[in-house]
């Protein structure tokens, strides 16, 4: 009984803890580079700094319905 609810409980930790990254944008380059491994193997994908630069930027041209 009690492993069972440990383990519903470690269960929830990582499923808010992904949540929380995900609505954070905190794997935004892991998951750019898996698409780009994916459908663009020959193509070097950008670097993280370049990522994070090209999408700020982006989100400056078009702030869409963000907050601040």
């Amino acid at each position: 009984m009690c492993a069972s609810v440990g383990r519903a409980v470690v269960r929830a930790a990582r499923a808010v803890h992904w949540y929380v990254t995900s609505l954070m944008g905190d794997n935004a380059y892991a998951t750019y580079v898996a698409h780009q491994r994916r459908t663009h193997p020959d193509t070097e994908p950008l670097t993280e700094r370049q990522f994070w630069r090209q999408r700020m930027d982006d989100q400056d041209r078009n702030p869409g319905a963000r907050c601040c």
